[in-house]
């Protein structure tokens, strides 16, 4: 029923629309005059820009009649016709409305797209500014523009009188020189022994003034087997030898320091007994420590608080220390903020830190190839550097191996550095200049060519010479082909300038 109703309608359009296109043969769409006049027609690299104003004067169309212009660009091998701009009468554009709203997506998609499509209801005066790109094509080199206008949409087209415009002799605009980078990265300062350290915060559960480690007892089963997976990766790596295992309690901060050094101490040895049963670590590897009463854990905590008195709090903390700073906690507002501390936060500070001390084996560059696919984290940056220059400069593999650098080591400038290299190296501005704004040290010559290039791809010359100088007073070879590259874009930027005037 919905497609028959759909078809009645479109056999109505169509009947609507033979009736208006005779009365638009019997007589004038519109009143008043329509002209136009070419801006420019010109090639600028790939593209081509039409630039035309069509200029309305007293111009009204009738209530069902329609005008479009139509801009071609013609020459003796083809004949190139451009979106049209169509003015439309009341009942005109209310029918064309209608059409749309009955097409579907695909049958809008297929039809041509207009310039502009408007409503013309009353006299009016004014210019329509015409511009249109379409790629370029050889036999444009000798076409030329001309308008069509069609006054009932049927086919019956007159040329309007319009100057002859040629596309290619009016100008020509040269694209803007593409700079080429030329980069340099910082080789790492390698590593004799590769010491690493891993940790895992685990929040176990207790009984009240218990010292004992109950593994199935509330959420210790998720906190226990978060220790153990972080032991076994590094247990099974035979790559890895573990040296050290650090048991560290934090306490929270309530109660007497003394009987809070206690309770730590005696949960860490807990986990230390727990983690004895299940591995066979040598017991000199095992060190218990008291990490104090975490008011850090609590200044971070606060961070994550909506509540009027955290000011409150963290002055106190600031301010004070010792037993004075817990009773001025407690005594804060009456004690409602120490008793919701105590009940909600306080006892996330309870926390137990497993760190875990080892060293990684060096690898020579095949072997490193080799890890970096499976296990990176196990290499230096100075392996990592070298992993990179077995692949081509530039190429994804290249710039992939910097990009996991930064990822292992976010601390460390020469990662950060190079991973910002790598990012230019791609025109990727944005990562390029987050990476740089991160570095600390800024006295190499290979951030000052890094700023410079950064510089340049973001236009602005300036710093660009002011960075490149710098790198090259340094003795650093590729800052000076960098300016070089400077002078060839300022050079293309005048010419365009130039032609555009």
């Amino acid at each position: 029923m919905r497609i028959m109703l759909r078809y009645m309608a479109c056999v109505l359009m169509v009947l609507l629309l033979g009736t208006l296109t005779s009365m638009a043969q019997s007589r004038p769409s519109y009143v008043g005059t329509i002209s136009v006049k070419p801006v420019r027609v010109l090639q600028a690299g790939e593209m081509l820009y039409v630039e035309m104003d069509i200029i309305l004067d007293q111009v009204k169309v009738k209530s069902a009649g329609a005008v479009d212009i139509i801009p071609c660009l013609v020459a003796s091998s083809d004949t190139l016709e451009l979106p049209k701009v169509s003015l439309k009468g009341r009942n005109e554009y209310a029918t064309y409305e209608r059409i749309l709203a009955l097409m579907s997506n695909s049958e809008r998609s297929d039809r041509a797209i207009p310039y502009l499509v408007e409503r013309n209801v009353k006299p009016e005066s004014r210019t329509i500014q015409y511009r249109h790109t379409v790629p370029y094509e050889p036999w444009m080199a000798k076409a030329y523009l001309d308008v069509q206008k069609d006054e009932c949409g049927c086919g019956e087209i007159a040329w309007m009188e319009v100057e002859t415009v040629d596309s290619v002799r009016l100008d020509f605009i040269p694209e803007p020189y593409r700079v080429i980078p030329h980069m340099a990265y910082v080789q790492p300062v390698p590593e004799p022994v590769k010491n690493r350290e891993k940790q895992v915060e685990a929040f176990l559960d207790f009984e009240v003034n218990q010292t004992y480690i109950q593994p199935e007892y509330m959420n210790n089963p998720v906190e226990l087997a978060k220790i153990r997976a972080m032991i076994d990766e590094l247990r099974v790596d035979q790559d890895i030898t573990i040296n050290r295992l650090d048991l560290i309690g934090y306490a929270s901060p309530e109660g007497s320091l003394a009987g809070n050094k206690r309770l730590s101490e005696g949960r860490a040895l807990a986990l230390k007994n727990y983690l004895s049963r299940r591995y066979t670590f040598a017991p000199s590897l095992y060190h218990v420590v008291f990490g104090g009463e975490n008011w850090e854990g609590l200044r971070k905590a606060l961070t994550n608080l909506d509540e009027p008195y955290k000011v409150a709090v963290e002055s106190i903390i600031d301010d004070y220390d010792g037993q004075e700073r817990k009773d001025r906690l407690m005594r804060l507002q009456g004690g409602a903020p120490y008793r919701y501390l105590l009940r909600n936060v306080y006892p996330k500070l309870r926390v137990a830190i497993c760190k875990v001390e080892y060293h990684v084996k060096n690898f020579n560059v095949e072997e490193a190839k080799e890890i970096m696919k499976v296990r990176p984290q196990n290499l230096s940056l100075n392996e990592m550097y070298l992993v990179a220059n077995t692949y081509p400069n530039g190429s994804k593999e290249f710039i992939n191996v910097f990009e996991t650098a930064v990822r292992l080591f976010p601390e460390d400038d020469i990662a950060k550095l190079n991973a910002a290299v790598a990012a230019l190296s791609r025109r990727d501005i944005e990562t390029a200049e987050r990476y740089l704004d991160q570095v600390k040290h800024r006295e190499l010559p290979e951030y000052a060519n890094a700023a410079g290039v950064l510089a340049l791809l973001k236009d602005d010359y300036e710093s660009t010479r002011k960075y490149l100088q710098i790198a090259v007073d340094a003795g650093l070879e590729v800052a000076g082909k960098n300016l070089e590259e400077l002078e060839k874009r300022e050079q293309t930027d005048l010419e365009i300038k130039s032609r555009k005037k």
